[in-house]
């Protein structure tokens, strides 16, 4: 983004080198608005517009943007400034996500969802599961917000925490303990929650509804039962943490207009969809066929639903996730983006206007990957090391529509790696391959893995995979499907790459265009400091 170094009396826009050494920039765009100090704190208000167009600096867009921050505490010398040592940190933000008016919830009731004394262990990452019951029963009620529980100490270990809503089949017997989650051992009825209604990550605030939407609780079609995963990283691998971290979830009796409803649109999450090794980048492509829209919203809501928040979700090798909106074959604006994907800042991005999803519209989301790092295949499912292409659709008025998915055909991938048959009928999973020789007794996993892929290979395959026929899901709640379930259709015909709209760098004038950054520094400063501390960031 180009750094800032400043004394109150001027501010200066710098960059840094490859070598990480600070500059100052030629072209200043860095607009000193206000600062203030005191004992504890310095606050330093700065504007810059989006797009300055400046080599040395980074654009501000709808992406998630990495802040480095860092500070020293005497001012900056004529020989530049001093080496920031530990006083440094990041953080992940979006800082075009916009705000929703904040309706006063003080005297609402709410219940609170926390993990009771979850003894966290002493590695880099733990996803623990627990199983809730709504506590509302018997008379509709709209949840309104949804608040993160951290904690005290905690908010560095607390990455991210997702709620699922599960199959009303289940009994309060699964309500007993929780587990680490994507465990070999975990209970069976944690993989009856697929679908995530809320999701927060660290840095983010609590999520609230638009104030003509609510999600709906209390009655026999609402969640009766969610899980709750909540993502640990404790990479200093300390011993002994306890934790009780949650979610609060505010709700009222007096109902809103519309009941929400959430889409899991993208692949379906499965061993069809794989990723080579060694690919600095890989596309994947999960469709919400037009076949499916057409039947469910044609039955249920010809006149369209409206969209107002999605959460883009993929695993360690993701990189960048589109949302791409087409209709009668017309390509509409981006329905969301990230092309800064990070995951571990994980949250529903709320659209700047609601959008609308009719019968005949599709939806394809886009996934862009990296594995120069990984010398095996990379596999759909459900561990951090598998990957997922997935957009949640944060929608109303809700409609009996959970998944609108696809997979691409397995055979033509199986034919790329040079399988002529197969075992039939497939007793087992993954299937087992008859020939050639070099794979015969092998399973499709092990056969995708002893391929020798090469950069070109891999190029080659990600074509053939993006054009293959897709098998439709079309899912309603409780596992029900619509009819389409289970179709072959093939995918549109759309231009690849997506063509990114053009970037109309602003003038110092264009004040409509600036975005205002305030940033907060805590400094632990004793009194005989404070007089010479002044910032750089």
């Amino acid at each position: 983004m180009g750094h800032s170094g400043s004394t109150f009396g001027a501010a200066f826009d710098y960059f840094t080198d490859e070598n990480r050494v600070l500059k100052k920039d030629p072209q200043q765009d860095y607009h000193l608005e206000y600062a203030m100090e005191n004992s504890t704190h310095t606050i330093l208000a700065f504007s810059r517009e989006l797009h300055t167009c400046d080599t040395n600096d980074k654009s501000i867009t709808e992406s998630t943007v990495r802040i480095i921050w860092a500070y020293h505490h005497k001012d900056m010398g004529e020989a530049g400034q001093n080496y920031h040592g530990s006083n440094r940190g990041s953080k992940s933000l979006r800082l075009l996500n916009p705000e929703k008016a904040e309706i006063s919830s003080a005297s609402l009731p709410y219940f609170d969802l926390t993990n009771k004394d979850v003894p966290i262990p002493d590695k880099d990452t733990t996803y623990w599961c627990q199983m809730f019951k709504i506590p509302v029963r018997h008379e509709k009620h709209h949840v309104t917000k949804v608040e993160p529980l951290i904690q005290k100490g905690h908010e560095n270990l607390v990455h991210h925490i997702l709620l699922y809503q599960c199959s009303s089949n289940l009994n309060d017997s699964v309500l007993d303990y929780g587990h680490e989650c994507y465990h070999p051992n975990m209970p069976d009825s944690f993989l009856m929650c697929e679908t995530v209604i809320f999701a927060w990550a660290i840095g983010g605030e609590g999520f609230t509804y638009p104030p003509h939407v609510g999600l709906s609780i209390g009655t026999a079609g609402d969640p009766q039962f969610v899980l709750m995963e909540v993502h640990y990283d404790n990479p200093s691998y300390i011993e002994g943490l306890i934790d009780n971290s949650g979610l609060r979830l505010i709700y009222t009796p007096v109902l809103r207009q519309y009941d929400a409803g959430v889409i899991e649109a993208g692949l379906w999450v499965s061993l069809f969809h794989n990723i080579p090794p060694g690919m600095p980048e890989f596309v994947s492509e999960g469709h919400c066929t037009l076949e499916c829209l057409e039947e469910a919203l044609g039955a249920e809501r010809p006149g369209g639903i409206h969209v107002f928040a999605v959460l883009l979700h993929a695993h360690l090798a993701g990189r960048a996730i589109r949302m791409r909106h087409f209709r009668n074959g017309e390509e509409q604006k981006l329905l969301a983006y990230d092309d800064e994907f990070d995951f571990n800042f994980q949250e529903f991005q709320y659209l700047k206007e609601e959008r609308t999803i009719l019968p005949g519209d599709n939806l394809i989301t886009e996934c862009h990957y990296s594995t120069v790092d990984r010398i095996r295949m990379t596999w759909g499912g459900l561990s951090t090391r598998n990957e997922m292409c997935l957009s949640y659709l944060l929608y109303y008025p809700r409609i009996n529509l959970t998944r609108c998915a696809s997979i691409p055909d397995i055979m033509e991938q199986l034919q790329f790696i040079g399988v002529k048959e197969i075992y039939r009928p497939v007793r087992t999973w993954p299937f087992i391959i008859k020939s050639p020789k070099q794979y015969k007794n092998l399973s499709f996993m092990d056969a995708m893995n002893k391929f020798k892929w090469s950069r070109s290979e891999g190029l080659s395959y990600n074509e053939l995979v993006l054009k293959l026929p897709v098998n439709v899901r079309c899912s309603k709640t409780d596992n029900a499907e619509w009819s389409i379930q289970g179709m072959t259709a093939l995918p549109p015909e759309i231009e690849r790459p997506y063509k990114t709209e053009p970037v109309i760098c602003s003038s110092s004038s264009c004040l409509c265009c600036s975005i205002l950054l305030t940033l907060l520094f805590v400094v632990h400063v004793t009194a005989r400091t404070i007089g010479n501390m002044r910032p750089f960031v």
